[in-house]
C-alpha cells in the first residue's frame, strides 16, 4: 500500500513539474532553437545540440515558472489556470521560486558554455518575458508586442549558437517568429476571451473579439507569410531558401490566411481555435522546410 502511495506522489510531483514549467511548450520553444543551430551550423556539433536543447528547456522552463509565481492569484480565477500546482495548493511559492531560480542559473551557464552572446540573449528572453510582459499583461493591449520579443528570441538563439554572432539571418528567423506570434496569441485570446476577462488580461488588440481584431490577424498573417519567403531573394546573407522550399512555404502561409480569412467571416470560438491549430503547424512545418531545404538543396 506505501509503495502504491509513493508511486502515486512520484507520478504527482512529476506533473506538477511538467505544469509549472510548461514542458509541452518548453519543448516546442526548444524545437525552434534547434531547427536556428542547424540551419547556422557549418559542422554540426552533437555536443553544442545538446548544450542548446537542455539550457533552453532550464531557461524557457524559468520563465514559466516565474510567470505563474507572479499571476499565481490571477491564475485561480481562471478556468484554464486554476487547476496550475500553485494556486491550486499542491506547490507553494517558495518551491516553484527555487525551481525557477535553479533553471535560470543552471540555463544560463550551460547556454554560456557555447559562447556568451548565446547566454545573453538567453537572459534577455527571461527578462523581457517576467519583468515586462508578464506585468503589462493586465494593463494593456501592448502586452503581446513586448511578449513576442522574448517569444521570437528562441528560432534565432539556435543560429547565435552555431556562428557566436548576431546579424541578418538570425534577424530573420526573429523577424519570422515575431510577427507569426501575432495571429497565433490573438486566435487564443479570441477562444478564451471570456476567463481572460475572469484575470484581468488584455489579450486583444481591440479589446475584444470582433471584426477590427479579425482584420489584424490576417494583416499579421499576410506579413508572417512574406516575411518568412525573404530568404529565397537572396538578401538575407547565409540563410537562403530554395524556390520549391519558397512555394512550399507560401502555401503553408496561404493556409493558415484562409483560416484567418474564416475567423473575420464567422467570428466563431470554432474559427479560433483552427486558426490557432494551422498557426502552429505554420511555424512548425516552416522550421522543418527550412532545415530540409538547407541539407537537400
Amino acid at each position: 500500500m506505501s509503495s502504491a502511495k509513493s508511486s502515486l506522489s512520484t507520478v504527482s510531483v512529476f506533473t506538477d513539474f511538467k505544469e509549472i514549467t510548461k514542458m509541452g511548450l518548453s519543448v516546442s520553444v526548444v524545437f525552434s532553437s534547434l531547427a536556428g543551430y542547424l540551419l547556422g551550423a557549418e559542422t554540426i556539433s552533437a555536443v553544442t545540440l545538446l548544450l542548446l536543447a537542455v539550457g533552453g528547456y532550464f531557461m524557457v522552463g524559468a520563465s514559466n515558472a516565474y510567470n505563474q509565481i507572479i499571476e499565481r492569484d490571477l491564475d485561480a480565477l481562471m478556468d484554464r489556470t486554476k487547476n496550475r500546482p500553485i494556486p491550486a495548493g499542491r506547490m507553494s511559492v517558495n518551491t516553484a521560486f527555487i525551481i525557477a531560480t535553479s533553471f535560470t542559473i543552471l540555463g544560463l551557464i550551460t547556454l554560456y558554455t557555447i559562447n556568451p552572446k548565446t547566454a545573453m540573449w538567453g537572459a534577455i528572453s527571461i527578462f523581457l518575458y517576467t519583468s515586462v510582459y508578464t506585468p503589462l499583461k493586465t494593463k494593456t493591449a501592448l502586452s503581446v508586442f513586448v511578449g513576442a520579443l522574448p517569444g521570437a528570441i528562441p528560432f534565432m538563439l539556435g543560429w547565435v549558437a552555431a556562428r557566436n554572432a548576431f546579424g541578418i539571418e538570425p534577424g530573420t528567423l526573429f523577424a519570422i517568429q515575431f510577427f507569426w506570434q501575432f495571429p497565433h496569441f490573438w486566435s487564443i485570446g479570441w477562444f478564451l476571451h471570456e476567463d481572460y476577462k475572469k484575470g484581468g488580461f488584455f489579450m486583444l488588440p481591440t479589446g475584444k473579439p470582433d471584426k477590427g481584431t479579425a482584420v489584424q490577424i490576417i494583416m499579421y498573417s499576410i506579413w508572417t507569410t512574406l516575411v518568412s519567403i525573404l530568404p529565397v531573394f537572396g538578401f538575407t546573407g547565409d540563410l537562403k531558401l530554395s524556390i520549391v522550399g519558397a512555394i512550399i512555404v507560401f502555401g503553408l502561409g496561404l493556409v493558415m490566411i484562409a483560416y484567418a480569412f474564416r475567423l473575420f467571416k464567422e467570428r466563431s470560438t470554432r474559427a479560433a481555435k483552427q486558426l490557432m491549430l494551422s498557426s502552429v503547424f505554420y511555424i512548425t512545418m516552416l522550421q522543418m522546410v527550412y532545415v530540409a531545404d538547407k541539407f537537400l538543396s
